[in-house]
C-alpha cells in the first residue's frame, strides 16, 4: 500500500473540498492513486447526498444576481436546512453559481414536472412534423422524438441544463456536490429571470 502524506491529503482536500480525514480515507482506498480517490469522493458524496435528498428544507435565502453590465438579472430562492448553511461561503458560491446559470442559459422551469405541459405538446407536434418528413418507418420516428424531447428538457430546465463553468456536470449534480460537502439538503425553490426590454 502507497504512503499517504500530509501534502497528498492536502491536495485532495484542495481539489474536492471535502474533509481531511475523508481525503485521507479515499487516498487509502484508492492505494494514494488521486484520480481514483477523487471518483471515490464524490460516490461517497452522491450517495450521502441521495440519502439527504427528502430531507425538509426552510431555511435559505432570496438571492439577486446581476450579470456584468446589467443587462440581465436573476431573483430565486434556494432553502437549506440551516441558517447557519445559508450563511456559509460555499453556500454562497452555489447561490452565485445559480444565478450565472439562470442569467447565462435561460431555463423556462426548475425540473421536467414543473416543465409547462402547453409548451411541451407545441415542440413535440413541431417534432413529429420534423420526423414524419424524414421518411423513416414509425417505430424510429417515436425514438426521434424521444429524443428530441430529451434534448428540450436537457436545454431548458434548470436541473438538468449543463453547468455553465463545468459543463462535464448538470446543474443537478452540482447542487448534489454542494449538499455532499455541506452535509445538508438544498433545493431551488423558484427562480425569475429578467433581460432588460423584454
Amino acid at each position: 500500500m502507497a504512503e499517504i502524506n500530509a501534502a497528498a491529503v492536502r491536495n485532495l482536500r484542495e481539489q474536492t473540498g471535502a474533509g481531511m480525514m475523508d481525503c485521507k480515507n479515499a487516498l487509502m482506498e484508492s492505494d494514494g492513486d488521486v484520480e481514483k480517490a477523487v471518483a471515490f469522493l464524490r460516490t461517497k458524496g452522491l450517495a450521502a447526498a441521495a440519502k439527504r435528498a427528502g430531507r425538509e428544507t426552510r431555511e435559505g435565502l432570496i438571492f439577486s444576481y446581476i450579470h456584468t453590465g446589467g443587462k440581465v438579472g436573476v431573483l430565486m430562492e434556494i432553502n437549506c436546512e440551516s441558517d447557519f448553511v445559508a450563511r456559509t461561503p460555499d453556500f454562497q458560491d452555489l447561490c452565485k453559481d445559480l444565478g450565472m446559470q439562470i442569467a447565462a442559459a435561460n431555463p423556462i422551469s426548475l425540473d421536467r414536472d414543473d416543465f409547462s405541459e402547453k409548451i411541451l405538446q407545441q415542440e413535440i407536434e413541431i417534432f413529429k412534423t420534423q420526423a414524419a418528413e424524414s421518411g423513416k418507418p414509425p417505430e424510429i420516428v417515436e425514438r426521434m422524438i424521444e429524443g428530441r424531447v430529451g434534448k428540450l428538457y436537457q436545454e431548458r430546465t434548470l436541473l438538468e441544463q449543463p453547468f455553465v463553468k463545468d459543463p462535464a456536470i448538470s446543474v443537478g449534480e452540482r447542487i448534489k456536490n454542494a449538499i455532499a460537502k455541506l452535509g445538508e439538503n438544498i433545493a431551488v425553490r423558484r427562480f425569475t429571470r429578467y433581460q432588460l426590454g423584454e
